[in-house]
Parts: structure tokens; C-alpha cells; sequence
């Protein structure tokens, strides 16, 4: 992938000095995925395994909403008619973009606002930093349209973002979450008023653009490593990723800018 000439054909796309920007834009319908909408998405993040010049993501909404999950005519119409192999194609390939999003080792950012809702309150689980709009209303609504709430990790995610209990709470009743009530959860990192929703998750996203990527991109990998890992297993995995970064230039940057009492300017190796 060039993140410079990359042009999708169901969201918009933006890169700029590190930063790319995915916005989800159908806005007259809250800003639904398709099924080839939901495949674009995955093979992206599959695809910014190998943009190095990428260093930080921001996912987005436009008109005033961020995700309303599945679209309704394009995806759950054709659904109800579908035979068992084929539901589990969709599902795989829904729950595939969860997995493309977990390996990308680049921190994606989602700026939620309005209606974050089914796929979209996933999407948003599945990013590694959650900025809240004071207007956003995040829903696992599926068990409101007869589905079970283990829907695309969000059985493995979520208790581990918000505890069992209030998972449980959101996955079985599927009732939406506030924004100050996500943050209180720890679901949102931060709400902020609507208006200061973008440049919020994009001064959140310079700062790791900014900051050692690689590194940060190792603290990624092993928080999703170590979920299966016994301690032990973990302090050796992490002692290994340490003196991997041990011999990065930017380390090196670090200690001389810090012996000559300077800030350090990181450049990602």
C-alpha cells in the first residue's frame, strides 16, 4: 500500500505527515457497512501491516454520527435469506476485520460521536484508543434484533475494556451507553464537546506520530499477545520485545537528548 495514492472505493482516505484518516461517509444512513464495505475495511488494515510511513490512524464519522453498524437493506435483508455456510462466510469475514484491525500495528484512534452502534460500537471496541463526542450513544444492540451479543470478539474484548459484569449488562440487554457512562467504564478514553471531537483524536494521534513508533507498535503487538499468555510466559515475551527496542536508533536518540537536556525527536527505527 501507498497511503499517498491509496484510494478506496467505500470510505474516504486521507494521509498526511504519519496520519491517516479512514472516515466512514454515508451519512444520510448514519454511516452503515456493507458487505464490501466491510471487506475494503478489512483488507486495509491487513494491507497497513507493510505502511511504514503510516504511524498512527484515526477512524471517523461524518454528519455528526460514527458508525451504525450493519446496513439494514444491504446486510440484514440478504441475511434472513441465506443458507448456514454462507452466514458463516459473513461472519467470519465481519469477525476478520477485528483481527486485521488487533494485527495492525499502527494504534488506531476512533473519534466516536452520535450513533456508534452494532459493527460500529465494534469497530470502535477493536481500536486501541476511544475518543468520545458528549453526544455519542455506543449500543451492542444485538441481542435487540435476536443475535447473541458474541459477535465479532466482543465476548473476548469488551469484559476486558469494561469488567464482566458491565459487559454482560450491554451485551444482554443491548441498551445504549452514554458517553460520560462509557468514559466512567473506561470504554471512552476521553469526552470532549462535539465541536472539539476531531481536533481532539488528532492531537491524541500526532503525539503517537510524534512518539517512538516502532516501540509503540511492540507495545501493540504484545497487549494482544499476552492475553493467552501465562506470567511467565509474558515477562519473557516482554523481555524480549525490550531488548529489541533496546537497539533502535530512537532509543539511542532518547538518552543523548536526555544528557543534553533537549526534547527527543523520535523517527521510527
Amino acid at each position: 500500500m501507498n497511503p499517498r495514492t491509496f484510494t478506496p472505493s467505500h470510505f474516504q482516505w486521507s494521509f498526511s505527515d504519519g496520519l491517516a484518516t479512514i472516515t466512514l461517509n454515508r451519512p444520510e444512513r448514519k454511516n452503515p457497512l456493507t458487505f464490501d464495505s466491510y471487506a475494503e475495511l478489512r483488507d486495509t488494515f491487513r494491507a497497513l501491516v507493510y505502511a511504514q510511513d503510516v504511524k498512527a490512524i484515526v477512524m471517523r464519522g461524518t454528519g455528526g454520527n460514527f458508525c451504525s453498524g450493519g446496513d439494514v437493506h444491504d446486510i440484514i435483508g440478504p441475511l434472513v435469506e441465506m443458507e448456514m455456510t454462507e452466514l458463516l462466510a459473513f461472519t467470519r469475514m465481519t469477525g476478520d476485520l477485528v483481527t486485521a484491525m488487533r494485527g495492525c500495528p499502527q494504534p488506531i484512534i476512533a473519534a466516536v460521536n452520535g450513533v456508534c452502534t452494532g459493527a460500529g460500537a465494534i469497530i470502535a471496541m477493536a481500536s486501541d484508543i476511544r475518543i468520545a463526542a458528549e453526544n455519542a450513544k455506543t449500543a451492542f444492540l444485538f441481542n435487540r434484533v435476536g443475535l447473541a451479543g458474541c459477535d465479532m470478539g466482543a465476548c473476548a474484548m469488551l469484559p476486558r475494556i469494561i469488567g464482566h459484569g458491565r459487559a454482560s449488562e450491554l451485551l444482554l440487554y443491548g441498551r445504549t451507553m452514554s458517553a460520560d457512562e462509557g468514559e466512567r467504564w473506561g470504554f471512552f478514553n476521553r469526552v470532549v464537546p462535539i465541536d472539539e471531537l476531531d481536533t481532539e483524536a488528532r492531537q491524541w494521534a500526532v503525539t503517537l506520530v510524534n512518539g517512538p513508533c516502532f516501540a509503540n507498535s511492540m507495545t501493540k503487538t504484545q497487549l494482544n499477545q499476552e492475553w493467552s499468555m501465562s506470567l511467565e510466559t509474558a515477562i519473557e515475551a516482554e523481555a524480549q520485545a525490550q531488548a529489541i527496542c533496546m537497539q533502535t536508533k530512537d532509543f539511542r536518540r532518547a538518552y543523548e537528548a536526555f544528557v543534553a537536556k533537549r526534547k527527543p525527536v523520535f523517527e521510527g527505527n
